[in-house]
């Protein structure tokens, strides 16, 4: 069962603090008064009984000085009466208020969680170290104390089971039939840990405002291979855009030849010319030319 909130309002620090140092003047002006008739007259049980009613006023004043409070911008305090939730004072400021309530501060600040890096495995099994930033507020003071043991520890725990269970739900980057990575997909990945994380803490009473990603990389131990296999996903799609490329230009060279009619050649010498352009275009190095000093055909 949920705890729910309630607001508590207080007296005001200030009016309950001119009244306190009235009451005290009073106290030490009746005790002075006493003692010194006591001292003229002699009339020992009538000053006996205004000196105990003056303790007794001045123990008063001590136990009503404990009800006194302050509280800073952003700050609440929850207040229990012998074991019972009274309710809860959100207003910053000087405050009065019953002095046998216990008053447990709670900040409503924004706090940052800078979670450890963690090692889990993704959705195709490749062990990965991925670490998060939560940046969380108690938005339920009453929920925050009452709830759970700590509030605290209870949000650091439950981001870093998020987190392990968003990360075995993506692959660390995209290949075949994936929509979805944790490397290529950063907005989608952090608004999914933002609403995991959201649904595991809401019993203690946190509002997250944001959860995203503050490393990711392959574990050690495959790192190399991984960083080769990306390599030569590179150089395959690289290639794949070269061959592209110099296929059109071979079409759009023949084609001008053709047009222009400047050189008549036979199917065997038109595939020995796209050959040699292919060969020229595609090469990693700069092609040597041969110039031909005789004709065509020799």
């Amino acid at each position: 069962m949920q705890t729910q909130e309630r607001q508590r309002k207080t007296v005001n620090g200030w009016l309950a603090l001119t009244v306190w140092i009235l009451v005290a003047c009073l106290i030490a002006f009746a005790l002075y008064n006493t003692l010194r008739y006591h001292t003229r007259h002699g009339e020992e049980p009538y000053a006996v009984r205004v000196v105990i009613a003056c303790v007794i006023g001045i123990a008063g004043l001590i136990l009503c000085a404990i009800g006194f409070f302050t509280l800073q911008p952003n700050e609440a305090a929850v207040l229990v009466l012998f074991g019972k939730y009274t309710g809860t004072v959100r207003v910053s400021g000087f405050h009065w208020a019953n002095p046998f309530l216990t008053k447990l501060k709670v900040s409503l600040r924004a706090r940052n969680l800078n979670g450890a890096t963690i090692k889990v495995n993704d959705l195709r099994g490749n062990p990965i170290e991925i670490a998060a930033v939560v940046v969380w507020r108690v938005q339920n003071t009453a929920q925050a104390v009452f709830d759970v043991d700590s509030y605290d520890h209870y949000v650091t725990v439950q981001s870093e089971a998020a987190l392990r269970h968003l990360a075995s739900a993506y692959p660390y980057d995209i290949y075949e039939g994936d929509k979805l990575s944790l490397r290529g997909s950063m907005d989608e990945v952090s608004g999914a840990l933002k609403q995991e994380v959201q649904e595991r803490v809401a019993r203690a009473g946190v509002l997250i405002e944001e959860a995203r990603l503050s490393h990711l990389a392959y574990a050690p131990e495959i790192a190399h291979a991984m960083l080769q296999r990306q390599q030569a996903e590179a150089i395959v799609a690289a290639r794949s855009r070269i061959v592209d490329g110099a296929v059109g230009m071979v079409e759009m060279a023949l084609d001008k030849l053709q047009q222009h009619k400047i050189i008549e050649m036979d199917p065997e010498r038109r595939a020995a010319m796209v050959s040699n352009l292919l060969v020229v275009l595609c090469s990693e190095r700069a092609a040597s030319p041969v110039v031909n000093t005789g004709t065509l055909y020799t």
